[in-house]
């Protein structure tokens, strides 16, 4: 068979012509150095800040320190496998984690993977972890009321949608039941719940994610977790993660609530990688930017404006202190970012008052605006009352007579702190708050003897639901308190028929 060389040239043109260069070009480095969840590579020239990177192991990475000769690396996951000379390479990519409904109701970690064991979160959207907050004019002030159904809070301590209020105590003072009450109480009211657990023991985010699901608040709310055992970068990044799930949400329209619980041991997980990175340290050997490691985070909670979408995001930021000492370094730092604080006594937790808010120390910043008229008007009093009972009750203690009047706010007094109390996860409603915090303020339970205050709570309560469920609905529907002689006529129209006469 003759070989035809025109044939043969016209094919070999044909293939040129055809060829389309398939070049995968990516940048990559090597690993120089390899410690704690810390590694350095050479060779990554051009990476950004906060750029994800892939180990030769599937490990993924974050670039934190940009340096003139290699770039200080975060290793999210694990590191055990990864050696000295092994390749690294660029995304090109900004660390991001996945966002959306398919999130709700799941447990996951700060990447965004299910740790449930209910299979992968199907969604394809995703957001940067790091993004700058809503500016000064995208904002609008916050006037919607946030209503946690705790009656110590809702009437004393205020939060209002798009508000930060920091829960600040000491260990085993009930600061997460707070938190767990408060996501119960949003069932049905149109808001997504975001629980963040920093550094937990594994078993106590089981137990509180098993809560919520007997509660019927998983349908809810995401739960993102970076347990004590996981290596600190993880602990680092949850927070960010969180808050970045909640901004599709608020740029959506949407309302909600997140715990980050808690930020002391944000601040320690970054504390250890700082110095890992050869940061050089400060005050408490923490690093220079610790404070903007909060406020760049909780600065992104906020009412945007109805350009936005007019969604918002609620922050219940949570610090441990020690002994009581909230002239902390972390702790001031947090005060000062935030919108007030609601701070958790152990003396009042250890003599049985729970919740065990210091009405003292505790303060919202939003104040009135975050309430509703009725409670306006039955808690106005309330905190002077409160703060005027403890500082007599520490004269009382010298046993000096008292006259009448004294002993009248003593009464009072103790009967407002038998009133706040309250069950953990029995969050209350509005309504029902006003009805007793109206009857404690215009003195009909005076008479009652301080140990049948909680009986005469809950049968009230099992009263107006039986015969007067106007009320309650007049308080849903005008956000206001019924005519007073009808309330009036109600409360005494229960205690003539109760055993309280």
């Amino acid at each position: 068979m003759a070989i035809n060389a025109q044939e043969i040239s016209a094919l070999i043109k044909q293939q040129i012509e055809n060829f389309q260069p398939n070049f995968d070009v990516t940048e990559t480095g090597v690993v120089t150095y390899i410690g704690d969840g810390i590694a350095r590579a050479h060779g990554l020239d051009n990476a950004m800040s906060g750029e994800l990177l892939i180990f030769e192991n599937g490990s993924y990475g974050m670039a934190q320190n940009l340096e003139s000769t290699d770039v200080g690396i975060i290793i999210l996951g694990d590191f055990t496998d990864i050696r000295e000379g092994d390749t690294i390479r660029r995304t090109g990519k900004i660390m991001e984690v996945p966002v959306g409904d398919a999130l709700i109701g799941r447990v996951v970690d700060p990447l965004g993977r299910p740790v449930d064991g209910l299979g992968e979160v199907k969604t394809d959207k995703t957001r940067p972890v790091e993004t700058p907050a809503p500016g000064v004019m995208q904002r609008k002030s916050v006037s919607e009321p946030l209503q946690t159904g705790l009656k110590a809070i809702d009437a004393l301590v205020p939060i209002g949608r798009g508000q930060r209020e920091l829960i600040i105590g000491d260990r085993q003072t009930g600061k997460t039941s707070i938190a767990i009450d408060a996501i119960l109480n949003q069932k049905g009211q149109d808001m997504i719940c975001i629980y963040v657990a920093i550094g937990q023991k594994e078993s106590t985010v089981r137990t509180q994610v098993e809560t919520l699901r007997q509660y019927g608040a998983l349908d809810y709310t995401i739960v993102v977790t970076a347990s004590a055992s996981q290596p600190s970068p993880l602990l680092f990044l949850a927070p960010y993660a969180g808050v970045a799930m909640a901004e599709e949400f608020m740029y959506n329209g949407k309302h909600v609530l997140i715990v980050y619980d808690d930020l002391s041991k944000q601040a320690v997980a970054y504390r250890e990688l700082s110095l890992l990175l050869r940061r050089p340290p400060g005050r408490e050997a923490f690093p220079g930017d610790v404070f903007y490691l909060h406020s760049r985070l909780l600065e992104r909670s906020a009412k945007v404006s109805d350009e936005l979408g007019g969604g918002s995001i609620t922050a219940l930021p949570f610090i441990e202190t020690q002994a009581g000492d909230i002239s902390a370094y972390i702790a001031t730092n947090v005060i000062s970012i935030t919108d007030g604080q609601i701070f958790l006594s152990d003396s009042l937790f250890n003599g049985g008052v729970r919740p065990a808010i210091d009405a003292g120390s505790s303060v919202s910043r939003v104040g009135g605006s975050a309430q509703i008229k009725a409670m306006k008007k039955v808690a106005g009093t309330l905190r002077i009352d409160l703060a005027s009972y403890r500082e007599l009750e520490a004269f009382t203690k010298f046993g000096s007579d008292l006259d009448a009047a004294t002993q009248a706010k003593l009464n009072r007094g103790r009967r407002t702190v038998e009133v706040l109390k309250q069950p953990v996860h029995e969050p209350l409603p509005v309504e029902k708050q006003v009805v007793i915090l109206y009857a404690l303020t215009h003195g009909f339970l005076d008479s009652v003897p301080v140990d049948d205050i909680l009986r005469f709570e809950a049968e009230l309560f099992d009263y107006f639901d039986a015969h007067h469920e106007g009320i309650y609905e007049t308080i849903r529907r005008t956000k206001d308190l019924p005519e007073e002689a009808a309330l009036d006529a109600a409360i005494t129209e229960f205690i003539n028929q109760s055993s309280f006469k």
